[in-house]
């Protein structure tokens, strides 16, 4: 592939590395406008990753990937592309150079994806991505060994952003480690008279609640406090650190205001901020974040510094808690405590629901996906069965499912709100949930919450003992079903299904 790209790209004309100035003055040009913020505001042709057009490319190219991407090297031939240079990650080897080419009609591309990384540092690039939007047909291949992702008929930033996080990924499998779809914060609390700090991770599909609980202060009051480090991807070394890539915030903003979510609604109004298929009036620049006109995926792209519980690192030193972030609507509990079998199972899980980020035509529906990670490339199982060696390397790390869906039925049930998930996370920083077994899933299910009423969450408030049965026998059979699926996953994992 690099072959081919270096034999055929060549370019009308290369703008090089030109200023965010530039490239925020050349997007307000091509249709850009300023909010009564003072912040850009842009809408896009495409307004989700275009998952199903996306094919990842191992091994020899077929004869069709390569009369595809000669044609479309040879279409760049009439254009000027602007080039940009980017650096993910900063603990030292771990850095990669990015760089991206995209149609020069398209400025607001490269401007918010260079928002998304590090300043540039001098060597050739270890991924590259480049971008036709105007190309006839929808499609994005990626050709992982060679560091290269060619993205066509899509002008959506997120389809950037996770082209070069995909490539991260699959490099850190490849050195042994695990890229993870997964935000990262520290709690800091007190504990027997001293400040501890509490690494957390936090898995997640795009809109499901990972940015919004990742970006919680938790109302905690000096000297505790948040530290909020990593929104998307992290790569999970072998001994319990997790290295962060990014220097800014993709946030959905449907429904964004100030008292629910306080540090994303500021860091959405910070003039740096970019807002990108967010409903505003092309007259007076007034901003609606509850008009879902445009899409029900509006995305606002802020810097980590406009996100208040940020610090200059990116990376933690120690994870303590990996936390799965579902959203069922009968049987499952508020939270439930893992074995590391389980937590494993419940990484190949992946459980949650299509949201517009993905697939806007299968939005609430359930679905499975390793890892919440709809970016894996190459064996899914190799990677439940190397996160299962973390966790036994580690005992200290321990895993939680927690639901942020309802419990006892979507049309009459309890449900699960973010004060709820904001304190159980706090509450199982400071140890302070009483659990009980739970005999027919083999993991442990909360007796007492502080600061909760569990009585909201009793089953038996919704379904007679006989339709929980049922439907526990149900999610039992469907779980099987998926993980039996993956031949090679260690059979300690499918056996935690089986107490």
């Amino acid at each position: 592939m690099l072959d081919i790209f270096r034999k055929k790209f060549h370019p009308r004309k290369i703008i090089d590395n030109p200023s965010e100035e530039i490239l925020r003055d050349k997007a307000l040009e091509t249709g850009g406008i300023l909010s009564e913020f003072g912040n850009l505001a842009v809408t896009t042709r495409v307004r989700n990753r275009i998952a199903k057009f996306t094919e990842v490319v191992l091994g020899e190219l077929e004869d069709e990937n390569v009369r595809l991407v000669e044609d479309v090297l040879a279409y760049l031939n009439d254009k000027d592309v602007i080039m940009l240079d980017r650096v993910m990650c900063q603990q030292d080897g771990y850095k990669k150079r990015c760089r991206v080419y995209v149609d020069a009609e398209y400025p607001r591309i490269p401007l918010m994806w260079g928002n998304t990384l590090f300043p540039a540092e001098q060597g050739e690039p270890d991924f590259i991505t480049v971008t036709v939007p105007d190309w006839p047909e929808k499609k994005v291949l990626v050709f992982p060994e060679a560091g290269v992702t060619l993205i066509m008929g899509s002008d959506y930033k997120g389809e950037n952003k996770k082209a070069m996080l995909r490539q991260v990924m699959y490099w850190a499998k490849r050195e042994g480690n695990l890229g993870l779809h997964a935000a990262s914060k520290i709690l800091r609390i007190m504990k027997d008279g001293k400040l501890v700090d509490r690494g957390f991770l936090l898995f997640g599909l795009s809109g499901t609640g990972k940015t919004s609980l990742a970006c919680h202060s938790h109302w905690l009051r000096p000297p505790e406090r948040v530290i909020i480090r990593q929104d998307d991807v992290v790569i999970l070394k072998s001994d319990s650190s997790a290295i962060g890539t990014e220097e800014s915030f993709y946030m959905k903003t449907d429904g964004l205001e100030p008292a629910a979510q306080p540090l994303l609604y500021a860091a959405a109004i910070s003039p740096r901020a970019i807002l990108e298929n967010v409903h505003v009036d092309r007259v007076t620049g007034k901003v609606d974040f509850f008009d879902s006109t445009l899409t029900s995926n509006g995305r606002a792209m802020v810097k980590r510094r406009d996100i208040a519980f940020t610090d200059k690192d990116i990376d933690l030193e120690r994870v303590d808690y990996l936390v799965f972030i579902t959203r069922h609507n009968e049987i499952v509990p508020p939270v439930v405590k893992l074995s590391q079998e389980w937590g494993a199972a419940s990484f190949m899980l992946g459980e949650s629901v299509e949201t517009s980020a993905g697939d806007p035509s299968e939005a609430g529906k359930q679905r499975r996906v390793v890892g919440t990670n709809p970016f894996i490339v190459g064996s899914e199982e190799e990677e439940g069965n190397l996160f299962l060696s973390i966790l036994r390397k580690n005992p200290h790390m321990q895993c939680y499912l927690l639901n942020t869906g309802k419990v006892g039925g979507l049309t009459g049930g309890q449900k699960i709100t973010v004060f709820d998930s904001v304190k159980i996370l706090e509450m199982i920083a400071r140890d302070k949930i009483t659990w009980k077994k739970d005999d027919y899933w083999g993991y442990e299910v909360p007796v007492e919450i502080p600061g909760l009423d569990m009585g909201r969450f009793d089953l038996n408030n919704y379904y007679p003992k006989e339709k929980v049965a049922a439907l526990s026998k149900t999610l039992k059979r469907e779980r099987l079903a998926w993980l039996s699926q993956f031949e090679g996953l260690d059979p300690a994992i499918v056996g935690a299904l089986k107490p």
